[in-house]
């Protein structure tokens, strides 16, 4: 993809759609307008970005081959025949969950937070089918939207599908938002699915609506192992307040013997100041939250690596630009 021609195509097709709603006639007014139009007065410069390079981690098969993940989640974590490479942070997530330690990841955009939860989640599921224990709804991860939900449901869905696993031993993944029909949710009543994906306006429901069958899929989840709350900035102010109680209702209500290890993930939870101080603002927001203590050192950040030859300096790169366009400008002429 041409980055510039695509830019201008965008802009010059949203001025046509933004000028077609009127017709301007008088000759002097037109020309005011289209000037403007010209001096680019409705939209910014074009932005470029370099995507952060993430430091890499082991791979699916090191961590089986340490013991870490069974061989099982393995084989789940795979693309084609190759295993995930994992990156430093969600190798840090799947330590801390290995270790029974709440966490929350607060890597950027693109990062794969959404499996620094489902590799441990899915990990703790085959190892519990193996030693033949009753299925039932180990985790409960609460969205702010219907959408991610729903996209994350289909990525892990790959995932496992592609294994190659008994279906004895493949975790069974469902969504519960209000978006099902009654047959679907009489059938993850009576068939508890391992991973619940809902949003934490179902999930209040799913506590205090009296009704049998959000009754039967609540109950489902008792001795629940993990609540994840995705996007943790999302709920701030009364939305924080109530999705906290809510937290504070699932751990009472599904896990009154053991703590669930409770995971948060979240790209813009703290943006200023050292890293330290990031680190204990995210903690304190954490721990209210979950109701539960999470300290410092259990917020996982991003590492990266730099992605450009550091030892290229201005000077070197100064001269090829113009080499470049003096070269386009000989073809094209």
């Amino acid at each position: 993809m041409k980055a510039f021609d695509f830019d201008h195509h965008l802009i010059e097709s949203y001025a046509q759609f933004s000028r077609s709603f009127t017709q301007v006639r008088a000759d002097d007014l037109k020309q005011i307008i289209t000037q403007q139009y010209e001096n680019g007065r409705f939209w910014p410069d074009a932005l470029l970005s370099i995507n952060p390079r993430f430091l890499g981690g082991p791979t699916a098969d090191e961590l089986v081959a340490s013991g870490d993940l069974d061989d099982a989640t393995g084989q789940i974590f795979r693309f084609g025949p190759s295993p995930i490479q994992f990156r430093r942070h969600q190798a840090q997530a799947i330590a801390k969950a290995q270790s029974n330690q709440s966490y929350v990841v607060t890597t950027g955009t693109g990062s794969g937070k959404s499996l620094c939860f489902f590799v441990p989640i899915v990990d703790a599921i085959v190892r519990a089918r193996k030693a033949a224990r009753p299925r039932k709804t180990k985790a409960i991860i609460i969205y702010p939207m219907n959408a991610l939900a729903n996209s994350q449901l289909k990525e892990i869905e790959k995932f496992i599908s592609q294994s190659g696993l008994p279906e004895g031993l493949k975790p069974i993944v469902r969504r519960y938002t209000g978006q099902e029909s009654q047959q679907e949710r009489e059938k993850i009543a009576k068939n508890p699915p391992d991973i619940l994906l809902t949003n934490y306006m179902m999930a209040e429901l799913l506590l205090t609506r009296q009704d049998k069958l959000d009754t039967e899929v609540i109950d489902n989840a008792n001795g629940l192992e993990f609540i994840v709350l995705d996007e943790l900035h999302t709920y701030r102010g009364r939305q924080g307040a109530d999705v906290a109680i809510l937290v504070r209702r699932l751990r009472n209500r599904c896990a009154p013997d053991k703590a669930p290890i409770c995971i948060g993930t979240s790209a813009t939870m703290a943006s200023e100041g050292s890293d330290v101080g990031r680190a204990h603002a995210v903690a304190e927001v954490a721990s209210r939250i979950f109701g539960t203590k999470i300290g410092p050192e259990a917020i996982i950040d991003e590492s990266l690596q730099r992605a450009t030859d550091e030892t290229i300096g201005l000077q070197d790169i100064r001269p090829v630009p113009r080499q470049r366009l003096w070269h386009r400008i000989r073809v094209a002429s």
